[in-house]
């Protein structure tokens, strides 16, 4: 338990100092505060995965890339079908609101006598 929470305070240090570095040498390249301010993120991952949880977490981040290369994706033809049908939905959906909407708008003022 403790050996974790020093690791995972350890990590959270070294993130903490790098956005602070990476803000306290503002005069300095960007590109040099990216990159330092990426090594320390790198470097703080690192500690945190040799957590327990962490190294769950890890598990659960590795199984997921596997899984999503298994999953069968469809192809350009079938992507552009289905889009195109939903919008043709999500339009006649909207046309049948509003002809209810004003439908209804028309049924209100009948029955106030502020219309026709």
């Amino acid at each position: 338990m403790f050996p974790d929470l020093a690791k995972w305070i350890g990590a959270f240090v070294i993130l903490g100092g790098g956005i602070a570095g990476f803000y306290y040498w503002s005069d300095e390249s960007l590109l040099l505060r990216v990159v330092g301010l990426l090594v320390l993120s790198a470097v703080a991952l690192f500690v945190a995965v040799q957590t327990e949880k962490g190294r769950t977490a890890w598990e659960f981040v590795r199984e997921s890339h596997t899984e999503v290369r298994k999953v069968v994706w469809p192809t350009r033809k079938e992507t552009v079908q289905t889009t195109l049908i939903v919008i043709a939905m999500v339009g006649l959906v909207a046309i049948i609101l509003w002809l209810l909407d004003g439908l209804l708008a028309w049924l209100v003022k009948l029955m106030l006598g502020t219309g026709v």
